[in-house]
């Protein structure tokens, strides 16, 4: 496994994201647990000892099963990482309490690298309210010790990052970036590196495959690239992208299974950056998926538990980009055929909670209404 150094630290290239464990039958809160700690097994043995989990993962799950699962392994043995749920207005006052719960729930008297999670537009005014005491508490665990390495991920724009920064900066360690190849240009993921590079802040990488979408482009898409490296998978090319990036440290993919660790060990057990023939062709690549149009959802769940109806909405907004961009069709009726009326499209009241909470400041209630209508025809 490559390594990079950080602070006199070797961490691994690749580290283990757990938004999206294995679970049982379809239900995202219920981990199975047997097969995340088959998973973990596999990453020790390879040097991925990086493991990022959060307060809200898994319907709060995450944290007590890696907390289990990592208590069979030395402390000093693996990288364990967390965050503040920013993401919840509700949880702004609440700071030591959930990070208080949070060092049960890891079964760890310390966390390696804690963040301030989803910098964004719903929460940056609340983060820089110096009267919730966030960070001024979190800077005080630090001092103690039960914060080795302090950062934050942003899903925000790159103003909201600036504003971050002009208040925490100079505080901050690292970045968790939402990056890939579709984002360098569609979230202004270049300027937000160029922005954290002023700032010395090394990026760490979150949604590398955007959900999982750019490990499923089209054979159409794949075909330049295939023509100049034929050994390569699609999800590989997203990683080397990355690697072609001197600013990135730590690469986070939330792998569902053996098999896309064993193939993400394998693509990090070497470094191969991009040509600059290779970059042009997946800029050209980008731009055409970009054409597209589809919503940017990239199925972190957010908005799941907000919503009053109990919808799956990130499967319904998949259903939805899957319909647009192959103009109809039958396989998101056919999906939706095996939906209750009330956990349909249809069943959306349009209250936009989700949309308070959604990373991706996505217009979910006009997505799902103008499904409708295309259900409809």
């Amino acid at each position: 496994m490559n390594q990079k150094n950080f602070k006199g630290l070797e961490l691994p290239a690749l580290g283990m994201g757990t938004m999206r464990l294995p679970v049982v039958e379809g239900d995202d809160s219920r981990i199975d647990e047997r097969a995340a700690a088959e998973m973990v097994a596999l990453a020790m043995e390879n040097g991925v000892n990086y493991y990022d989990t959060a307060w809200g993962y898994h319907g709060g799950q995450s944290e007590l099963v890696m907390g289990r699962i990592l208590n069979a392994y030395p402390r000093n043995s693996y990288y364990l990482a967390t965050k503040f749920p920013g993401y919840d207005l509700a949880n702004m006052d609440k700071v030591e309490a959930i990070f208080e719960e949070q060092l049960k729930k890891c079964q760890t008297s310390y966390f390696d690298f804690y963040l301030f999670h989803n910098v964004c537009e719903m929460n940056i005014d609340a983060y820089l309210d110096e009267s919730h005491g966030i960070h001024r508490y979190l800077m005080a665990q630090k001092a103690a010790g039960r914060i080795r390495h302090l950062g934050f991920s942003a899903h925000g724009s790159l103003g909201v990052i600036r504003r971050f920064l002009e208040a925490y900066g100079g505080d901050m360690e690292f970045c968790q970036l939402q990056l890939n190849y579709l984002d360098w240009t569609f979230q202004d993921g270049k300027a937000k590196v160029e922005l954290l590079r002023e700032w010395n802040i090394p990026v760490w990488v979150m949604e590398p495959l955007r959900g999982g979408q750019l490990a499923r482009i089209t054979p159409e898409e794949a075909a330049p690239l295939t023509a100049l490296r034929p050994g390569e998978t699609a999800s590989s090319w997203a990683f080397r992208f990355l690697q072609s990036l001197p600013d990135v440290v730590v690469t986070l993919s939330g792998m569902s299974n053996l098999s896309q660790l064993k193939e993400n060990i394998a693509t990090f057990g070497e470094e191969k950056p991009l040509t600059p023939q290779e970059w042009e062709a997946l800029m050209e690549v980008t731009q055409g998926m970009l054409g597209k149009n589809v919503l940017p959802c990239t199925a972190c769940r957010y908005c799941v538990s907000h919503c009053p109806q109990g919808l799956d909405i990130p499967t319904l907004l998949a259903l939805y980009n899957e319909h647009r961009l192959s103009g109809g069709g039958f396989i998101a009726p056919m999906a939706l055929m095996a939906y209750p009326e009330e956990k349909k499209p249809s069943a959306c009241i349009a209250c936009r909670s989700c949309e308070a909470v959604c990373p991706q400041q996505i217009k979910i209630s006009q997505g799902l209404a103008d499904f409708c209508k295309s259900l409809a025809g």
